[in-house]
């Protein structure tokens, strides 16, 4: 199923293939779920840039699928393409993401987890094609009244490009959100890569985005949500439409 939704996010933080904000809530054990990411850049890099295709007008569709092993691991897998303005349709590349969670019966209302994103990117969408990302998870998955909070403080490693001197590049996200219905929930959702650990980029080389989201509760099989962003720096592709559709396919009872 194709939707023409979705969003350019930065390059370093999440690979522009996927913006969101993670929970620290695991696939269940022998669940599986699949989500896709449908990414359209309204305003952004216009021409090639240091043999990287531009962002103006490109769509890009990611297909994540996650299984759930105990309630202790999960691992997800991504495969990025990209739909470039004259409608040349692109493989980008391929990560795994293993992420451990400390079950919510051992740390009360606070969720805690950990994720590890390794993969490969083709050096005509990203000069650093080999990257890790260590993404730490907290959050309210109990919520505080109507409300939810997450913070993802991530930091991101390049192992082969330009960037690989640069140290571990620390890239804040968080979200928070309020249930408006028992099916809605509105709420903002920022994204940051402010440059390396030990010493932070200028603000106008750094990408900060802005992205007033919602998400729409489909039954505890579905998962969905939307959002437009703007980007408040230089550095920052300026208007995206971002949105996540995702199913789970429960094959513990043979069901689905």
């Amino acid at each position: 199923m194709f939707i023409f939704l979705g969003s350019s996010v930065l390059a370093l933080a999440q690979g522009n293939y996927e913006i969101q904000v993670y929970g620290s809530d695991l696939v269940q054990p022998k669940v599986t779920m699949f989500e896709l990411h449908s990414n359209f850049t309204v305003t952004g890099t216009k021409g090639v840039l240091d043999g990287v295709l531009p962002t103006n007008h490109a769509e890009h569709e990611t297909l994540e699928i996650t299984h759930g092993f105990d309630e202790w691991f999960e691992t997800g897998f991504y495969v990025f393409t990209s739909i470039q303005s004259d409608g040349s349709w692109y493989y980008v590349g391929s990560h795994i993401r293993p992420r451990f969670a400390i079950p919510q019966k051992y740390t009360g209302r606070i969720g805690l987890s950990l994720s590890n994103e390794i993969g490969w990117q083709r050096p005509i969408f990203s000069q650093d094609t080999w990257t890790w990302e260590i993404r730490p998870i907290i959050d309210t998955p109990e919520k505080l009244g109507r409300w939810y909070l997450a913070f993802n403080p991530a930091f991101d490693k390049t192992f082969h490009g330009p960037d690989a001197n640069r140290g571990f590049v620390f890239s804040p996200n968080f979200k928070f959100s309020y249930d408006v219905t028992k099916k809605v929930a509105a709420g903002v959702e920022y994204y940051g890569v402010l440059g390396p650990a030990t010493q932070f980029d200028p603000i106008h080389q750094q990408e900060q985005q802005i992205v007033p989201a919602v998400d729409v509760d489909f039954g505890d099989k579905w998962e969905f949500n939307f959002g437009v962003g703007v980007g408040v720096t230089g550095g920052t592709d300026h208007l995206l439409i971002k949105a996540i559709l995702g199913y789970r396919f429960n094959f513990k009872n043979g069901s689905h």
